[in-house]
C-alpha cells in the first residue's frame, strides 16, 4: 500500500499546523498545469481542420456543456466554468494515476493518484455542496428550504422531510467516498495482481507459467480502469450538475 503514502518534499509547518508541499500537491500541481496546457494550446490553434489537440478540447467542451444543459438546462450553464475544471481535474487526476509516466518520479516520489486519497475527494465534495447551499439561497432565499418538502400529501412530510434533510447532507459523504474508494480499489487490485505475478514468475518451474494468468488479469484490470477513470469523473460532474438543478429550480425542473 505504499503507493498512497504521502511523503513531505519541502517540509514546511506553521503555527505546529503541518502545511508541507507532498507527493500529493507535486501530482495536484502536476495534473492542473496539464490540463492548463492542453486548453492553452487547443486554444491558440483556431485552425477550420482542427488537429488532435484542439479536437479534444472541443470534445472536451461539448461533452460537459451538453451534459449541463441536459441535466441542469440552460440555467445550469453559468456555471460551466466550475464543472469544466472539476471535471477535467477529476478526470486527469484519475487517468496520472494509471500512466507510467517514470520520467515525473522524484527521489522516492513515485507516480500518485489524488483521488485515491478521501481528503481530496472530501475538499472537492464539499466545495460543490456549499457551493449549492449558497446558490440555492441567492436564487430562492428562504425559499430554499422547501427543497426538503416533496410534494406529496401531508401526512407524509412527517416522514418524508427528515430523510430529504439526511439525504441532503449526506451527499458530501456519498460523492466523496464513491471516487475515493473506486480509485482504491483499482490500484490494490493492480498491486495485487502485479505481486502474484513477481511472486509466480520467481518461484521458477511450473510456476513460472503460471504467473501468465495474473498478468492477463492485469492488462484486463488496466483496460477497465481506465474506463473507470472517465467514468468517475463523469458521475462526479454529472452529480454536481443535478445538485445544482435542485439548487436553481427546486421540485419545479
Amino acid at each position: 500500500m505504499e503507493q498512497f503514502e504521502i511523503h513531505p518534499i519541502v517540509p514546511l509547518q506553521i503555527g505546529g499546523v503541518d502545511i508541507s508541499f507532498t507527493n500529493s500537491s507535486l501530482w495536484m500541481v502536476v495534473v492542473a498545469g496539464s490540463i492548463a496546457l492542453l486548453m492553452t494550446m487547443a486554444a491558440s490553434s483556431r485552425a477550420l481542420v482542427p488537429g488532435r489537440v484542439q479536437s479534444l478540447a472541443e470534445i472536451s467542451y461539448t461533452f460537459v456543456a451538453d451534459m449541463i444543459r441536459s441535466s441542469a438546462g440552460t440555467a445550469g450553464m453559468q456555471f460551466f466554468p466550475f464543472i469544466f475544471t472539476l471535471f477535467m481535474f477529476v478526470l486527469f487526476s484519475n487517468i496520472f494515476g494509471l500512466l507510467p509516466i517514470q520520467a515525473l518520479t522524484l527521489g522516492n516520489f513515485h507516480q500518485f493518484t489524488v483521488t485515491s486519497h478521501i481528503i481530496v475527494t472530501l475538499a472537492l465534495a464539499l466545495t460543490v455542496f456549499f457551493m449549492v447551499i449558497l446558490v440555492g439561497i441567492w436564487k430562492h432565499g428562504i425559499r430554499f428550504l422547501t427543497l426538503f418538502v416533496p410534494k406529496v400529501p401531508w401526512v407524509m412530510l412527517p416522514i418524508l422531510v427528515p430523510i430529504e434533510i439526511i439525504s441532503f447532507l449526506s451527499r458530501p459523504l456519498s460523492l466523496s467516498v464513491r471516487l475515493f474508494a473506486n480509485m482504491l480499489a483499482g490500484h490494490t487490485m493492480l498491486a495485487v495482481f502485479g505481486s502474484f505475478v513477481v511472486g509466480l514468475a520467481t518461484a521458477g518451474g511450473v510456476f513460472s507459467v503460471l504467473s501468465i494468468a495474473p498478468m492477463l488479469a492485469i492488462i484486463g484490470v488496466t483496460a477497465l480502469e481506465f474506463l473507470v477513470a472517465f467514468l468517475q469523473a463523469y458521475v462526479f460532474a454529472i452529480l454536481t450538475c443535478i445538485y445544482l438543478n435542485d439548487a436553481l429550480h427546486l421540485h419545479d425542473h
